[in-house]
């Protein structure tokens, strides 16, 4: 089984760049997308190779929002952390399998001048792990998507200039070291301790083109499920939005 997740920057602007031709090439099982920029009725969508389609649009239109497109028939759906406060934006998708959950997350940016520092670390990364954990009594979860932090140094090309800049703070790095400490396992990084890889590079500065890059975008599994997991990958050749897909193969 194969899962891509790929924060598209606006789903409209991706299909002009080639979206349809990915999924084909790719064709993963599952396609979970961040910033969608789109409610469903403004798209339109020419993926007949995956049946179900799953829509959490932000309530602001041309902002933030989540979809899953998946060949496989999922058990239950469910559409954010079950909170209005904190589900005006559509930025969750929960979708249970008969071996897992899986969850499309596109996690609160914390903005310039650290504007937002402070709701996505006490609130919404609190929320989404008590989220992750009431799944994981029932079986095994699969977390995917933007979470907007680089982990480490390695994640990043410059870690020293952009240490206490969004995504890169000490508070987000704690919440994401939050998540390995409840028994999630981050898999390229469990898979490729030592790789140097990119998910999302600045429109400015030819950052892409120098690899300037950041690792913000993940597949995160409970401990428990990590040998299902038999690779995972950042296709960073893959153009259409200013981030690259994700992925990871899942045995049989």
């Amino acid at each position: 089984m194969k899962l891509i997740s790929w924060n598209v920057n606006g789903i409209r602007a991706a299909i002009k760049k080639g979206f349809y031709d990915f999924a084909k090439e790719q064709n993963p099982d599952v396609i979970c997308l961040q910033e969608t920029k789109a409610h469903p009725e403004q798209v339109d969508l020419q993926l007949d190779q995956y049946e179900y389609h799953f829509w959490n649009s932000a309530v602001k239109k041309g902002y933030s929002g989540t979809a899953i497109f998946s060949k496989v028939e999922p058990i239950s759906v469910t559409y954010g952390l079950g909170i209005e406060e904190h589900d005006q934006e559509g930025r969750v998708i929960t979708l249970e399998f008969e071996k897992f959950h899986l969850v499309n997350v596109y996690t609160p940016n914390s903005k310039r001048e650290l504007l937002r520092l402070e709701y996505r670390t006490t609130k919404w990364d609190v929320l989404f792990l008590e989220h992750m954990q009431k799944l994981e009594k029932t079986k095994p979860v699969i977390v995917c998507g933007d979470l907007n932090v680089a982990h480490k140094e390695i994640d990043l090309k410059n870690d020293k200039t952009n240490h206490m800049n969004p995504g890169f703070t000490d508070e987000e790095r704690a919440s994401f070291d939050n998540f390995l400490n409840a028994g999630f396992v981050d898999t390229f990084r469990h898979l490729y301790p030592d790789e140097i890889k990119y998910s999302w590079w600045s429109y400015m500065f030819n950052a892409r083109k120098n690899n300037a890059g950041w690792r913000i975008d993940y597949f995160l599994t409970s401990g428990s499920f990590i040998d299902e997991v038999t690779d995972a990958f950042i296709l960073n050749d893959v153009h259409g939005s200013d981030h690259c897909p994700v992925g990871i193969t899942l045995k049989k």
